[in-house]
This record gives C-alpha cells, sequence and structure tokens, in this order.
C-alpha cells in the first residue's frame, strides 16, 4: 500500500487535538502502516519534536511565507515533496476544505472529503463512511487509492492515540518544498470578541440548540448552568434567532471550547457544531429525536424533551 500521511494543524507552534486523531484513522486503513506527519509552518522544530513521540517520522517544511497557513502555497510545497500516490489524511476543518480539492487535482488523486470511519481496503479499493442529511444517514463510499488519495477526516471520528512512545526522526524537507508563489496573501487576524463569559475557558458547558424552542425557555437552561456551576452556550440557530450572543456559540462558525463536561440540550450534533469541541469532554445529550447524531459522540445519551427534563434535573440538582 501507498505510504500513509497525516497534515498537523497547528495555531501558534501548539498541535491540534486532530493531530494524534489523524494517527488513529491512518491505522484504520493499515493497521502496519508507518504514518508520516506532515509539519507546515514557521518555527516548527519544538512541534516537530513532540510530534516525532507520536509518528515513526515526521517531515518539516519551515518557511516563513507560511508562517499564517496560507493553503494555495502549502498547496504547491505538498505536490513537491509528496510521493505521487501518497494517501494524505487532514481534518475536516475550514483549511481541510481550502487545501484539499485543489491538492487532490494537482496530484491527480481521488478526494474524499469528511469522512467518519474506515472499513478496509480491498485490493486498491478503500472503504469509507460519511455522512449525509446533517448526520442523520451514513453513506458508504469507496474510491480507487492506486494512485493515492486525498481525505479530509472529521474532527472527533477517531479516539486519540496517546501513547507517545514511537521515538520518530524529523527529516527536514524545505529544502524540496521549494519557493511557490501565491495570487493571496495573509493580511491579518480579526480576533471574535469576547463576551460577558469567555466560554472558550469554561470546565462546565450547558448548550442549547433548537430543542429550546422560545427565547423564553433559555432562562431554563440559564437555571440549570447556575445549579451545576456552568456557563451557558449554544448552537448556531440560537444566535441567528438574536437570543444569545455569538460570542456564546460553539461551532466551527463560532467558539472552539475544550471543557471537561458539555451537556448538549436539544442540539441536534451537526459537524459544524460538534467540530468547536475540542479536548474529549465527558458529554451529555438530551434531545427527544433518538437518530439525532449527538447521541453518536455522547457519553450519555437521554431522549427526553429538554423543556420537561432541564427543570427535573435542576430540581434534583439544587436538593442534593
Amino acid at each position: 500500500m501507498a505510504q500513509i500521511f497525516a497534515y498537523i494543524t497547528h495555531k501558534e507552534g501548539v498541535a491540534d487535538d486532530t493531530a494524534t486523531e489523524l494517527l488513529t484513522a491512518a491505522r484504520k486503513i493499515d493497521p502496519a502502516a508507518d504514518v508520516t506527519a506532515v509539519v507546515v509552518g514557521s518555527g516548527v522544530d519544538a512541534l516537530c519534536n513532540e510530534m516525532a513521540a507520536s509518528y515513526k517520522s515526521v517531515w518539516k517544511i519551515d518557511k516563513d511565507a507560511v508562517a499564517y497557513p496560507n493553503a494555495e502555497i502549502i498547496r504547491g510545497m505538498l505536490v513537491n515533496v509528496l510521493p505521487s500516490d501518497a494517501i494524505l489524511l487532514m481534518p475536516h476543518d475550514t483549511f481541510g476544505m481550502d487545501l484539499g480539492p485543489g491538492l487532490s487535482i494537482k496530484m491527480d488523486s481521488p478526494y474524499a472529503p469528511d469522512i467518519v470511519d474506515f472499513e478496509g481496503v480491498d485490493g486498491t479499493t478503500l472503504k469509507m463512511v460519511r455522512q449525509e442529511f446533517g448526520g442523520q444517514v451514513s453513506t458508504h463510499v469507496a474510491c480507487d487509492i492506486a494512485s493515492g488519495a486525498v481525505i479530509t477526516v472529521r474532527a472527533g471520528s477517531f479516539e486519540a492515540d496517546e501513547s507517545k512512545d514511537a521515538g520518530g526522526s524529523v527529516e527536514d524537507k524545505t529544502a524540496d518544498a521549494g519557493d511557490v508563489a501565491a495570487k493571496r496573501k495573509f493580511i491579518e487576524i480579526v480576533e471574535a470578541e469576547v463576551g460577558d463569559v469567555d466560554i472558550t475557558k469554561s470546565e462546565v458547558l450547558v448548550s442549547i440548540g433548537r430543542g429550546i424552542e422560545d427565547e423564553e425557555n433559555i432562562d431554563i437552561a440559564r437555571e440549570l448552568a447556575e445549579a451545576i456551576g456552568a456557563d451557558l452556550s449554544c448552537s448556531r440557530p440560537i444566535v441567528d434567532a438574536k437570543w444569545l450572543e455569538k460570542s456564546r456559540q460553539v461551532g466551527t462558525s463560532g467558539q472552539t471550547v475544550k471543557p471537561k463536561v458539555y451537556m448538549a440540550m436539544g442540539i441536534s450534533g451537526s459537524f459544524q457544531h460538534l467540530g468547536g469541541i475540542k479536548g474529549n469532554p465527558f458529554i451529555v445529550a438530551v434531545n427527544k429525536n433518538p437518530k439525532a447524531p449527538i447521541f453518536q459522540v455522547a457519553d450519555v445519551g437521554i431522549v427526553a424533551d429538554i423543556l420537561e427534563f432541564m427543570p427535573v434535573l435542576t430540581e434534583k440538582v439544587q436538593a442534593a
């Protein structure tokens, strides 16, 4: 089988949680694979050494031009260094969706986005699972990996490999990557405004979705949050309805949170929402739809109407 690579997403030298999730995903494709991590950025020596604890091999591309991850530049660099039949895994986030499609075209390889599971390889056919219609339907797809593949993997779909005993080596591929020009350039990062509560630092979150039904019902969730010492957050529909401020939104278009406990109240669990939850928190999901995608990632799932469930839970907590 072709060599498997994992693109390591990072911010200011700190690896994303997906860094070791991709290692687990790669071994579902080939359990015997020595997966190679690809680290691109500026001043990434420390990060490369960190990844060498998990990966047998780490390829480093260290250039000032990619201090901010410009997909247009990185796409050209990866074409210069990766084997023509490489299987490249990367997170299915905004950057992965920017980088992946064009890279697959340049490498003349199949592109498989938003994969949540791998079902094995039959000859040169890789079988995978995607989710459609907001996670309501699982689809089984396949592609021929004889010429490699570019695959984006949904965050949180695979358990992180925390073994840290690979004892890997770092190989500098900076010269091979070459100098790649781009028509777009990085200007600045505009940080999202922080509201009265910074949910990115919250250890416990009570998060509400469409199941709250009405703005007046938010007080029910707020009472539960206060009873358990949590902060109140939400999914995008609540912000779109202007019931809560944008700073309380969890998801790929909102805040990225890393709580110890996440209570999803009336949230279906689309990948856009789950993409904002990092760090493998203990997830409690309450939803009256037994087929809600949130139950696939929840540690505890309860099929109930949140407007009936939350007041009872609040009462029990207060009594205790």
